[in-house]
């Protein structure tokens, strides 16, 4: 079984859009989602109905769990929960924090961020240590159909794809649909091998990069006057983060 794991759209719908396309002539089997469907971009609502359209799972990201349960206010965050609105709003607060299943013998666990923390940051240049925890039983809201360490982890994030051997056990992430700071291209990752068996057999990762059409992601931006427009536009098109640090 194929399964794609697609992270980061941020209402990015060319973006989406594209990498869909891409894994629809690719024989893939499911679709799991790891979040932060809503901002930077302009297409919030867009981005959650067509990833419930087409995604088997969907945990929540950081910047869906935030918008969805802040009191604060400012710009941007009235920007983007407007965009929601009620039913947006609600929808987001369902979502688990983390899936689990079994891969040709290989305990995998998807989240955001963090199996203990939502908003907990890992970059492939963290500590071991820090790294290694990526593999803990979660506290996450979840399934927690399995228990003890898991032997595969893939996040979403810091939208920057890299696989990684830790001790062992195989760290990835997704990259980014919508807002890649690593290349000006979607970038997703499927999963490959016998899905739900605990018997080792053979499986792959495979790294996919998608082009999209970036001008027509910023002319939506601008159309719809975005939060923050002028980093949202130089990150598409340079994939260098320009953002001021909060």
């Amino acid at each position: 079984m194929k399964i794609a794991v697609i992270s980061d759209i941020h209402g990015n719908m060319p973006a989406l859009e594209a990498v869909l396309a891409d894994i629809e002539v690719k024989d893939v089997s499911r679709i799991i989602c790891l979040g932060d469907l809503v901002g930077k971009g302009p297409s919030t609502m867009e981005a959650i109905e067509l990833c419930h359209a087409k995604c088997d799972e969907i945990v929540v990201g950081n910047w869906d769990k935030f918008l969805a349960n802040t009191d604060q206010s400012s710009s941007g965050i009235d920007y983007f929960r407007r965009q929601l609105g009620t039913t947006g709003l609600e929808y987001l607060r369902k979502l688990p924090e983390y899936t689990e299943f079994y891969l040709s013998g290989k305990l995998v666990r998807l989240f955001h961020a963090h199996p203990l923390d939502v908003f907990k940051r890992i970059h492939p240049t963290s500590e071991l240590s820090e790294r290694e925890n990526m593999f803990a039983e979660p506290t996450l809201a979840g399934p927690q159909k399995y228990q003890g360490v898991s032997d595969i982890a893939g996040y979403g994030d810091i939208h920057w794809a890299y696989i990684q051997n830790v001790q062992g056990k195989i760290l990835f992430n997704a990259g980014s649909v919508g807002n890649p700071l690593d290349l000006t291209m979607a970038s997703y990752v499927i999963l490959e091998g016998e899905y739900e068996s605990q018997q080792s057999a053979a499986f792959s990762t495979h790294f996919c990069r998608v082009p999209y059409d970036i001008e027509q992601a910023i002319l939506q931006a601008e159309e719809h006057a975005v939060p923050e427009l002028e980093a949202y536009k130089t990150e598409l098109r340079t994939a260098v983060y320009s953002r001021k640090k909060q």
